[in-house]
């Protein structure tokens, strides 16, 4: 079945949190599997704040081939609902202030985390396996999956620039071409695109859901 890459995209964007399963140190051969908090990237790569002392980071500064699994957070069952598993090699990175800030947008929580021994790694995916549902699934493969069109940081600090106060309980946490991640009463929300849209298109829409959100 051949799977449209903007639907992984969507899926990872709706998700807040992921398992990342690592080569264990400790059992050499066996997979180490732990739930971590999960914020994509504007090129819709998997970003994390890992703490130093964390097994999985050992783990990964160890060998980093690792992948990362996902389910939709409104999926009945984990086999009725959308999958999306990336495999790829994670590696540490330090964040421009413009990534840094857009990380903190989706997870407010990492800021206190910096002051400890976290830091940020992000995963270049390799190959990733989309299930949509029974009998509808399929692999892509990494230049499918991030040869898209992508905006650029200072165009979505721009986009938030323009934003008008929003009520209490709402928040913008960014966009891309494939679509717009906002928040109310701390549920993860994205409005989703068809296709992807060029940027003027892409703040027109972003002025219409705020406009919406108001």
């Amino acid at each position: 079945m051949k799977i449209p890459p903007s639907a992984a995209v969507h899926l990872l964007h709706r998700c807040v949190h992921a398992s990342l399963a690592t080569h264990s140190t400790q059992l050499a051969g066996y997979p180490y599997a732990t739930p971590i908090p999960c914020v994509p990237d504007l090129r819709h790569r998997p970003t994390l704040c890992l703490s130093a002392l964390a097994e999985h980071s050992k783990n990964l500064q160890a060998d980093p081939r690792c992948s990362v699994a996902l389910l939709d957070p409104a999926a009945a069952s984990s086999q009725s609902g959308a999958r999306l598993t990336l495999l790829g090699d994670m590696e540490a990175f330090q964040p421009t202030p413009l990534e840094l800030a857009r990380h903190l947008r989706y997870q407010p929580e990492a800021e206190d985390w910096l002051q400890l021994d976290f830091a940020f790694y992000r995963l270049q995916p390799q190959r990733l396996r989309y299930i949509e549902g029974f009998g509808r699934m399929g692999w892509l493969e990494a230049e499918q999956w991030l040869d898209g069109p992508t905006l650029e940081p200072e165009q979505e600090a721009e986009l938030l620039t323009q934003s008008a106060a929003l009520p209490a309980g709402v928040r913008l946490l960014g966009a891309d071409c494939h679509g717009i991640d906002y928040e109310i009463a701390a549920a993860r929300r994205r409005l989703a695109f068809p296709a992807a849209l060029a940027a003027d298109e892409l703040a027109a829409r972003w002025t219409a859901l705020c406009a919406a959100l108001a």
